[in-house]
């Protein structure tokens, strides 16, 4: 045997891949990056400027200042800061002279408020995570497990076509033994692509994330639209009058029947909702991105691989409408690339596709590895 012939022999070994080990299945991404991003700012966002306003509260005390009478002692101050605090009611007038009132809860609920908007925006993450996350890991290590495996018999397939060329008298006999063997396709992997095949025609994860970004899409414009309701009806008046005239002090002459307060902590409450509210309503064209890259197939993934002998699951026109379990699962073999070990080296092989001019003259791997690509050969069509 060759040096050259003992060289390609060596560098086919070491093109094969070595077995997975078990940090693969720790080391999945069950969340597609963007959906990780609205996560996090969707979540956090609310969180962070309610821990701000919730540490000003009690760094500086009361969040309501009171003019009291001159003639109020500390004690009957604080107890009217308290009391005012404690109604949150705007007694005014209208146009005709007739005493209304106006509630001014929604201000002092609305740190709490943010709180549940939090909680709200994680539901459709938890939704995700215990319907969906425990199926598609199964999909994602089976898909991944086969498609190196698939790789390693392409590469072994190599190693004995490689020997036979070398073995053979005669090339053509050889070619023609080879493109006999593609058209009965016996280089087929039929595990691999059927299950591709019915996760085309399955729909339960497409359903499920379809949920997840119109619950977080319906979400996002109910803040909105009660962020707005607030600015329209409350947060433009920081300044109200206020009534401690109930209960025991109702009949006592010398307490005014109305006292002035300022809200010290609105203009905080503004900023808060106004940045919740701007940077939710630039999320909702990225959630709808998400929902809308489902109306198109990832072909880059599957297009590389049917590099392999007889893996057509895109030239047999199987890729009919995007909105299947298996147009899920390519955007995370997508986001799980680095998992995937074949694909760099396919990718790779792909790139020198074009680098023998003529197939019959095979002396180096990559010559070979061209040959396995399918250098001028039809597949067969399906009836």
């Amino acid at each position: 045997m060759s040096l050259s012939h003992t060289a390609a022999e060596y560098m086919l070994s070491d093109a094969l891949l070595p077995d997975p080990s078990s940090s693969r299945a720790k080391g999945l991404r069950l969340e597609l990056p963007s959906d990780r991003l609205l996560k996090f700012v969707t979540v956090g966002l609310p969180l962070f400027l309610v821990s701000l306003a919730f540490a000003r509260e009690f760094s500086a005390g009361s969040q309501i200042s009171c003019f009291s009478p001159t003639n109020f002692t500390g004690k009957q101050s604080a107890y009217t800061d308290t009391a005012c605090w404690d109604s949150l009611i705007h007694h005014g007038f209208d146009a005709e002279g007739r005493a209304i009132t106006k509630s001014l809860w929604a201000l002092k609920v609305f740190p709490y408020s943010l709180l549940v908007v939090a909680v709200l925006m994680y539901l459709p993450y938890l939704l995700w995570r215990y319907a969906a996350a425990p199926a598609l890991h199964c999909d994602l290590l089976f898909i991944i497990d086969e498609l190196d495996k698939s790789y390693n018999r392409s590469v072994r397939l190599v190693q004995h076509m490689k020997k036979v060329q070398q073995a053979s008298a005669e090339p053509e006999q050889f070619w023609e033994e080879y493109e006999r063997a593609r058209r009965e396709r016996y280089f087929e992997f039929p595990l691999l692509e059927r299950y591709l095949t019915c996760k085309q025609h399955a729909h339960a994860l497409v359903s499920i994330y379809i949920l997840r970004n119109l619950l977080l899409l319906l979400f996002l414009a109910a803040t909105c639209l009660y962020l707005v309701f607030l600015h329209l009806n409350i947060f433009f008046q920081d300044e109200f009058s206020c009534s401690i005239k109930t209960g025991l002090l109702q009949a006592e002459p010398h307490i005014p029947s109305l006292i002035p307060c300022k809200l010290v902590f609105f203009s905080v409450f503004q900023l808060i909702s106004l940045s919740v509210g701007s940077v939710y309503v630039l999320l909702i064209p990225v959630v709808i991105y998400n929902a809308l890259q489902l109306c198109q197939w990832d072909k880059g993934l599957l297009s590389i691989y049917e590099m392999l002998p007889a893996f057509d699951l895109l030239s047999r026109r199987m890729l009919t409408c995007p909105l299947n379990d298996l147009n899920i699962i390519l955007l995370f073999l997508r986001a799980n690339i680095s998992e995937l070990s074949s694909f760099s080296r396919l990718n790779a092989v792909s790139a020198l596709r074009e680098a023998t001019a003529n197939k019959e003259d095979i002396d180096t791997v990559i010559d070979f590895m061209t040959l396995l690509a399918g250098l001028e050969t039809t597949k067969p069509k399906h009836q």
